[in-house]
């Protein structure tokens, strides 16, 4: 066991839904002993359920219970699981949800916002959840970030998909394309850029973030020719960020930028919707994404994918973004504590 010394970061990775791959991909995850030289992994989450998926991913590794993020052995060949629910194996069929695998899987999250909002834990690391099976469980909301961020007490939030340096932040996430021109607003493109900035600095380490913007329209509208929410939306929230420090540019048309983002010209792109930045993240890092809350008082990342069902219980599943969550975590919990102790320093 490591002592008050250990300076890897805890992170607490949640197990998800129990009858999806959560489990399986975190013991995939954290067979590699590179990831143990980075952090301190503790799983929160269901003992048979991990006991089960170490069986099917035919893993040697062995399981440490505990009940004390402090106590764990945090070495190659040991999973340290903080037990927060006991569901038989025989109860909880793979690809399929009850009311008690839905709210177990809401239960590992609550407690690891508690422990990072205690400052026992680093950062929160999630393996997938649904929505069907946290409302099975009593749970009503929309996903993840919403609850963390209530949880959290977060007023102002962000998601943002990150492949390596390759940064997109979403303007609006979840909605049908015919609504989105109605959802842009200037006020809310300031706080997001303002947001974006502030969280390149804190938490990825980069003192002057370049922030790229990408158009609603074809060609940025071109002149009004194809649209006027350049002019009338994001143009003038472009102008109010810059009059506030922001390194901003924008709005471009979207068939370009992400040329210029990938060859290094921004340190992120705020995008005005889920498709144009998850389809050029995904066409680059299919098996590499990560999932990171912006805004909120803890670090969270996650994998870029669902529960996978279908994929459940035959030891196929990539954890391939829950390596990279679990690496992204560590590094951002490096970074927020180095920019927390250059402004304690300031300020003596």
């Amino acid at each position: 066991m490591r002592g008050s010394d250990d300076h890897r970061p805890l992170l607490a990775v949640t197990m998800g839904d129990i009858t999806g791959i959560g489990p399986e991909i975190i013991i995939m995850a954290l067979s590699e002993a590179e990831l143990y030289g980075l952090c301190r992994p503790l799983v929160l989450g269901d003992l048979p359920a991990l006991e089960k998926a170490r069986a099917v991913c035919g893993s040697r590794a062995r399981l440490h219970a505990t009940d004390d993020p402090g106590s764990g052995f945090y070495q190659p060949g040991t999973i340290d699981i903080m037990v927060l629910s006991d569901l038989t194996a025989d109860a909880v069929s793979y690809g399929q949800p009850t009311r008690d695998s839905g709210a177990a899987m809401v239960g590992y999250i609550l407690r690891a916002v508690e422990l990072a909002l205690a400052g026992q834990a680093a950062a929160v690391v999630t393996a997938p959840i649904s929505k069907a099976a946290m409302h099975l469980g009593g749970y009503h909301y929309p996903g993840h970030t919403e609850l963390l961020a209530e949880r959290s007490g977060a007023r102002e939030f962000a998601m943002m998909l990150a492949g390596g340096a390759f940064r997109v932040v979403l303007a609006t996430i979840h909605c049908p394309l015919r609504e989105v021109p109605g959802r842009l607003n200037t006020p809310d493109l300031v706080r997001l850029l303002a947001l974006t900035n502030h969280s390149l600095m804190m938490d990825f380490g980069i003192q002057r973030p370049s922030i790229g913007v990408a158009a609603l329209n074809p060609h940025a509208s071109e002149g009004g020719l194809f649209g006027d929410e350049e002019a009338r939306v994001i143009q003038p929230a472009v102008d109010q960020a810059l009059a506030r420090g922001v390194n901003v540019i924008g709005p471009l048309p979207a068939d370009t930028i992400f040329v210029r983002h990938q060859r290094g010209e921004f340190d992120a792109v705020v995008v005005m919707y889920h498709d144009q930045g998850l389809i050029p993240l995904k066409l680059l890092h299919f098996g590499d994404a990560v999932n990171v809350t912006l805004g909120l008082p803890i670090i969270r990342t996650s994998v870029d994918h669902g529960t996978a069902y279908d994929l459940a219980g035959n030891g196929r599943a990539d954890p391939g973004s829950l390596k990279a969550a679990l690496r992204l975590a560590a590094k951002m919990a490096h970074a927020r504590a180095k920019c927390r102790q250059g402004h304690e320093r300031g300020s003596e």
